[in-house]
This record gives C-alpha cells, sequence and structure tokens, in this order.
C-alpha cells in the first residue's frame, strides 16, 4: 500500500500541500488532547485490558453496504494498533447522492482497508490516526457487476482521524463473557490522493446519452469525509 501512495505522490506533486495540510490538523489535534487527558495519569490507575487483542466486526457493512469489515487490534498501556478492512462493499439507489445519483450509477469497493495507530485517554476510549486505500469499481445502476459493464476503476487514498469507544457490557462478570465488545466509533477520512488525473473522470453516459463528469468519491456517509459505525466482537485475556 505504502508503495502506491509515493508512485502516485510523485506523479501528483500538487496534493503534498493538502497531505501536509491534513497532517498538521490531526497532529494539532492529537497534541491537544493528549495533556488534557494524560497530565494526571501518574495518580491514576493502569488502564483495564492493557496488552489486549480485540478482534470486531462492523454492523453497517452487511446491513447497508452488503458487504463485510473486520477490525483487529491491540491496546498496550497507553497505544492502540489496529489493521481493518472492509470487503465487497455496495452502493446503489437510496445510498448513492449527488452526481452519481444523477447519472444512474452505483459503486462496488473489493477493498477498503488500512491501520491505525491511536492514544488511549481512558480504559475504553481513544482516538487514532488512519491511513487507507479505498478500491472502487463504478457500474451503471442495476447491471451485473462485470468487467464488461465496467464503467471505471480507480483508488482514493485517506488518511484521517477516528474516534473509538468501546462497551463491555459483562466486564463485572468473571468467565468468558467478560470479552465480549462493543466499540462505537466516529471518523473523519478526507481524501488526500486518488489515481484519477485531476480527481476526476470524464465518461458517454448512455442512460442521460450525455458525456458526464464525475469525481472522485469520499469513503463517507452520502459522500462525506466522515463514517459512523458500531461493531461488535471479542477481547481476550481478561482484565
Amino acid at each position: 500500500m505504502l508503495a502506491e501512495v509515493c508512485a502516485l505522490i510523485k506523479l501528483k506533486q500538487g496534493t503534498m500541500r493538502n497531505l501536509k495540510k491534513t497532517f498538521i490538523v490531526i497532529t494539532t489535534s492529537l497534541l491537544f488532547i493528549q495533556p488534557s487527558f494524560g497530565q494526571d495519569t501518574n495518580q491514576k490507575k493502569d488502564f483495564l485490558y492493557s496488552n489486549r487483542f480485540s478482534v470486531l466486526a462492523g454492523l453497517i457493512q452487511p446491513m447497508i453496504l452488503k458487504g463485510g469489515n473486520i477490525e483487529m487490534t491491540y491496546f498496550s498501556k497507553k497505544i492502540s494498533f489496529d489493521y481493518s478492512h472492509g470487503f465487497l462493499l455496495n452502493m446503489s439507489g437510496s445510498t448513492m447522492v449527488g452526481d452519481a445519483k444523477a447519472q444512474k450509477l452505483a459503486y462496488h469497493l473489493p477493498y477498503s482497508t488500512g491501520f491505525g495507530i491511536g492514544y488511549r485517554l481512558t480504559s475504553f476510549f481513544d482516538i487514532r490516526i488512519e491511513p487507507k486505500i479505498h478500491s472502487w469499481e463504478v457500474y451503471y445502476d442495476g447491471e451485473t457487476q462485470n468487467k464488461v459493464n465496467l464503467i471505471k476503476s480507480y483508488k482514493t487514498y485517506s488518511l484521517g482521524l477516528g474516534a473509538y469507544y468501546r462497551y463491555m457490557p459483562f466486564r463485572k462478570k468473571d468467565g468468558w463473557l467478560q470479552g465480549i465488545t462493543t466499540s462505537t466509533s466516529l471518523r473523519w477520512w478526507p481524501n488526500i490522493i486518488t489515481s484519477l488525473k485531476d480527481d476526476k473522470f470524464t465518461y458517454h453516459n448512455k442512460i442521460t446519452n450525455k458525456d458526464e463528469t464525475l469525481r472522485a468519491s469520499n469513503i463517507g456517509i452520502a459522500g462525506s469525509q466522515f463514517l459512523f459505525n458500531i461493531s461488535i466482537g471479542y477481547t481476550f485475556g481478561g482484565k
């Protein structure tokens, strides 16, 4: 993934300004948040569920996007590390917005994947920096999604922030029930670069019978840069 990003950055030097701006916003946010929560950590007990591994599955992906998502996260005493992989995601009909909806298009994402590195503010709340890569395929809505009907495929690369709150309804219990975990997340994933020239493409739309232009989509809700999800899974190892 990193090799692809580097190659695209060399071809599109202008996008470096966007990357720098995004990185400054993210870094400033973390620097602001960390002291306010961490200034008295020496007087507090260690966070619960440190040095523990969690596996979770997103609910929005199968319920709305007809695909799936798996997330694996490791929590040290202060830092969180995660890898998240969405697969076979679909947007069509009521989930389409803007020009794509007007042009009667549908999106298929074979994968949306990447990792995150975060800082734990409490035992159950952390904020993460998240670089991601998203693979897009564009089709006419209602047509069979195969190579013959493919209008355009491209990739977008995002770098953003994610806020995660875990809830463990049985954490006061003994035994295996203690590990049952839910995670509610709010994420901001702006595109920093795409594989499209000028981040858009033009094609002849057979439904409107016109040459149409479509910009690279954002991965978020209703074409925005923001995502919300609820996941459920298991944390191994107890408190």
